[in-house]
């Protein structure tokens, strides 16, 4: 007698930690730049460079890049930018890791505060999170069924479990060119700029998956007309391109993160020589994983009559999908101008970060709490300090349906900024409205005892002997066929066959006559 196995390629969390590095440093003004007279706005970016483990141990290297957009004293030309980097190495403790895993490193910039020591030093300050995720592909062989001996009785029961069909990582390059409209100025240098992702849609083929969305651009830059000299532009550039993604199915359930890990702007002359055209190259990288949902066989039971077995049996662990949902949230608010600050005269740019403060498993879902930090630059009516920017928070609370859901649940929970649009109200108050896209995935886990192994050992003739060869047996609570046949070695064809039975259906009370087989006994 053989067991019949089947591999089930499952994806298990080894283990997972997060911590906070705090990052200080200070940065003198390049000599070819003006002093600092009030710092405008600021934007940082975290960069893995390398990532290296050992056991118990991960080495994670890299940087993280910040640009400044600042106001000096010049009157020909006050807004300028300063930009640099932060360097870091960190030694993250992981007591389950060994040297060939794979880690995933996922970072969080949870502020960043860049200010004057002196008009020729700015001190920069970040708290970055990382998390980190160490999980192992593997198969787990589960027995299926019995071959090899005709006599050997089994019983499957079935299971929904979820396999990792496809876990990679790719990165896709958008490229475009923005024209300048006829009522902006000829680009002299680009100061500032924001790339932001938005509205990213996937439908999944064979073999590939397609991807559609909007890379938002703005950028402000100097001007060659003494009149104008600073102008800005924002746009929007549609993307859609399609991944090859070997092992990908239409029935699959994708659960794909997108993040925007690099950006570069270069201006470059129209047919007529003028510098009106910016070249714009944005990498997304991509964090891959496909689900499969089966159907799955696993032996539950065995016996013979003539033999007697024994199953050794373990625990095996499994994932199934319990929901993936795009949850949508809804938020307006009013920010004001604070005291001392210029008056609004024009909306400029807004942009804004999505932050999930607490998540907790409730008996419907999950109840999630965050924050949508939003920094608006806009124009001020002084030709001087013609830009300003202020900072806001705005609340939001959101029920994600999942019904099922319990403290053992595993469960992701991707914010992105889907709408923002900003209005000014009057010179001291603007209204925000936005729009936040929650992107989760649930599981439950799964711990079914299965059979390993299956002993075999010569049966007690001499008990089986002294057997009555007749029985008269009353099924009892929580009796089955299955059940009465193991307990007198006997099969569940032969107990139907006898009592004239149509099914295997049998209730508490019900009479059943029993026979004992002796073809191969004596």
């Amino acid at each position: 007698m053989e067991l019949i196995k089947k591999n089930v390629h499952m994806n298990k969390l080894k283990c997972q930690t997060s911590l906070q590095l705090t990052l200080d440093d200070d940065f003198n003004v390049p000599d070819a730049k003006p002093d600092i007279y009030k710092i405008i706005k600021e934007q940082g970016m975290v960069k893995i460079i390398d990532v290296k483990m050992s056991n118990g141990k991960l080495m994670v290297n890299g940087s993280l890049h910040f640009d400044d957009l600042y106001l000096s004293d010049e009157n020909a030309r006050p807004l300028h930018n300063m930009s640099g980097e932060i360097p870091f190495d960190e030694l993250i403790h992981l007591e389950e890791a060994c040297s060939g895993d794979d880690a995933v490193v996922s970072w969080e910039l949870e502020d960043l505060t860049t200010g004057l020591i002196n008009s020729r030093k700015l001190s920069v300050k970040a708290i970055v999170s990382l998390t980190v995720l160490v999980e192992d592909l593997y198969d787990e062989a589960t027995a299926v069924g019995v071959e090899g001996d005709p006599d050997v009785q089994y019983r499957n029961k079935t299971i929904t479990v979820t396999d990792v069909a496809v876990d990679k990582r790719d990165t896709y390059r958008v490229k475009d060119q923005i024209h300048l409209p006829s009522n902006k100025v000829n680009i002299s240098e680009i100061l500032y700029s924001e790339v932001e992702l938005r509205n990213v849609e996937v439908r999944l083929l064979e073999d590939k998956f397609t991807e559609k969305g909007e890379v938002v651009v703005f950028f402000i830059y100097a001007g060659e007309s003494e009149d104008n000299p600073i102008d800005y532009y924002e746009t929007e550039i549609p993307f859609s391109t399609t991944i090859d993604c070997n092992g990908c199915t239409e029935d699959m359930v994708d659960n794909i993160t997108f993040n925007v890990t690099g950006k570069s702007l270069e201006v470059v002359p129209d047919a007529d020589g003028e510098e009106r055209i910016v070249d714009v190259e944005t990498v997304i990288e991509m964090a891959i994983k496909m689900y499969e949902e089966e159907e799955l066989e696993l032996l539950n039971d065995v016996y013979s009559p003539y033999k007697e077995l024994i199953p050794v049996m373990k625990d095996a662990h499994y994932e199934s999908l319990l929901v993936k949902n795009n949850s949508k949230v809804r938020v307006n608010d009013r920010i004001r101008v604070a005291v001392g600050q210029p008056e609004i005269l024009q909306i400029c740019h807004a942009s804004g970060d999505v932050k999930v403060d607490d998540i907790e498993v409730t008996d419907s879902g999950l109840e999630v709490n965050g924050v949508m930090e939003v920094q608006v630059l806009y124009i001020c009516p002084d030709d001087k300090r013609p830009l300003n920017s202020i900072k806001g928070i705005v609340p939001f609370n959101q029920t994600i349906e999942a019904r099922g859901i319990n403290p053992d649940s595993i469960y992701r929970i991707k914010p992105s900024m889907e709408q923002l649009s900003v209005m000014a109200l009057d010179g001291e108050e603007m209204e925000v409205k936005a729009g936040i896209g929650l992107s989760t995935i649930v599981f439950n886990s799964l711990t079914e005892p299965i059979i390993a192994d299956v002993e075999e050992h010569e049966l007690d003739y001499d008990k089986l002997k002294n057997m009555p060869s007749m029985v008269g047996y009353v099924v009892k609570n929580n009796d089955s066929l299955w059940s009465i046949a193991k307990k007198y070695y006997s099969t569940v064809d032969k107990l139907k066959e006898l009592n004239n039975l149509a099914d295997e259906m049998v209730k508490a009370g019900d009479k059943i006559l029993i026979t004992k087989r002796v073809d191969k006994i004596l």
